[in-house]
């Protein structure tokens, strides 16, 4: 016998013959609501990074500041294991706030988890110097640290969970990247607040209150982000799914060893598209800065700028690439991107190796463009992996899991390397290994691009586009067949 409960929990809407369906029968996107949510999502993510931006850029600050006098490598790998822990909640946070997200709504857990972020930056910048308390300062700095860790881990997913389900199947893509275009926005954010100070202040401001300055602004950016989410609307997705599921006496909700037994296979190619994007993603932007500093002697105000630079062009150029990847394909974007990086990673270091301004700028811009290639393209590509029913749980589970493990201790592991090794080139051979698993994950993943996302109905902009794709023979789903769900009873595939 067929239990429909267990298969709207696990995989939600599921497409009935094309002859069948209706217009009406699929989502008509609101484009002014579409632009409010990817607005929203965006400046969320931008406080998060502006966050994780700002704390690499100082890291060599922190590190006096917070942490006992000595070796000034130490201090940074100290400030850097402090940035690592963060990460390790990342999970927990994952746990709690994606099955909220499935069950209650996207809106509010985001709405939740971006006055954390807030309170967690901001509290930072209220802390006061290890010579003022002693060890009190480290460990306040590790509770704050904690709870961004704890907060961020429902936000990525979350947000890239709402833009998805709120765009057009055809326009995925491009609206998913202004995702990462908040993300650059936040380091851009960061770097340039941070150059500033540099620049205004001597070492000793810097130390004695300078630093502080940007974390504070923290507190009513975090109002303001708070604000136009709450003025937000459930996704179109999840209300179609809520309405369908609400009332009936049978529906069941997905555990965590049901979503591990049913969606395995598709958290394990996350995990590893993650890993790609993460580790070229903080070794750019977070890892360099201090990489030039510490490691080159390269002057820590004209590599800041450097980064900066290199950020603004990616910008314009992460919106062109998610509009391309509606064209092309995610796989071919994807698949490119860890070519690239396979074969560029020695050169581009070498050249920032020389200590020559323009060889620098140009190897950390290669990096760059092929970094753009993932984070044009991840924001719609990963959300497209899961059904509807668990997309927030899942997406957050593995994107977490993936970024505590391997993304967010880039910095450290790298900088240890570096240290105990004493090769330079130790980031280039770490892109290099990130790079090949991405593109044997990438193998295994489906094209999406067009296509509705998995568990929902077709989206498109209007009555005439639902007409046009019902009468012509373009894919209604990703899948053909839905997965086995083996949990209680067995049941056997159903065709899409």
């Amino acid at each position: 016998m067929q239990d429909s409960a267990g298969h709207d929990a696990h995989f939600g809407w599921f497409t009935r013959r094309r002859k069948h369906l209706k217009p009406d029968d699929l989502t008509i996107v609101d484009e002014p609501m579409l632009r409010r949510a990817v607005g929203a999502a965006a400046l969320g993510n931008a406080m998060e990074w502006f966050d994780f931006g700002v704390y690499g850029y100082l890291a060599v600050t922190l590190g006096h500041v917070f942490f006992p006098g000595g070796n000034p490598t130490a201090q940074v790998i100290a400030t850097f294991a402090t940035f690592t822990v963060a990460f390790l909640v990342r999970p927990l946070g994952g746990l709690v706030f994606g099955p909220l997200g499935d069950r209650f709504g996207r809106q509010r857990v985001l709405a939740a988890t971006m006055i954390m972020m807030a309170l967690g930056t901001f509290a930072i910048g209220l802390i006061p110097s290890y010579e003022r308390i002693g060890l009190w300062a480290p460990g306040l700095l590790l509770l704050a640290r904690l709870l961004q860790g704890f907060s961020t881990g429902g936000e990525y997913g979350g947000a890239a969970t709402f833009i998805a389900e709120y765009s057009t199947d055809a326009r995925r893509g491009r609206m998913g990247s202004w995702l990462e275009f908040g993300t650059l926005g936040g380091y851009i954010a960061g770097a340039g607040v941070v150059s500033l100070l540099t620049t205004l202040l001597d070492e000793g401001d810097m130390l004695a209150w300078g630093w502080r300055v940007p974390f504070l602004v923290a507190g009513p950016l975090g109002l303001l982000g708070l604000y136009m989410r709450m003025k937000l609307e459930e996704t179109p997705a999840f209300k179609a799914h809520a309405e369908a599921m609400e009332g009936r006496e049978d529906a069941t909700r997905v555990g965590f060893v049901e979503l591990i037994a049913v969606h395995g296979p598709q958290l394990l190619k996350c995990i590893g598209l993650v890993l790609v994007f993460n580790v070229t993603d903080y070794m750019l932007l977070t890892y360099m800065p201090s990489y030039l500093t510490v490691t080159l002697g390269y002057d820590g105000t004209k590599g800041l700028l450097l980064i900066l630079i290199v950020m603004l062009v990616m910008m314009p150029l992460n919106v062109i690439g998610g509009g391309f990847s509606d064209r092309i394909g995610r796989r071919p974007m994807i698949l490119g991107a860890c070519a690239a990086m396979f074969a560029l990673a020695i050169p581009c270091l070498l050249l920032v190796g020389t200590g020559n301004d323009a060889l620098i700028f140009t190897g950390l811009m290669l990096l760059g463009i092929a970094l753009v290639c993932f984070t044009s393209t991840m924001p719609a590509t990963l959300p497209a992996l899961f059904y509807t029913p668990v997309r927030y749980s899942a997406l957050s589970i593995a994107f977490n899991v993936s970024v505590s493990l391997f993304g967010g201790t880039t910095p450290l592991v790298t900088a240890w390397l570096v240290e105990r090794t004493g090769d330079p080139l130790v980031p280039a051979y770490y892109l290099m290994g990130a790079a090949v698993i991405g593109a044997v994950t990438m193998l295994f993943v489906r094209e999406t691009a067009g296509l509705p996302l998995r568990g929902s109905p077709p989206a498109v902009a209007d009555h005439a586009e639902a007409r046009e794709l019902l009468a012509g023979d373009a894919p209604l789903t990703v899948d053909e067949v839905l997965p086995v769900l083996a949990i209680d009873t067995m049941v056997e595939p159903r065709s899409a």
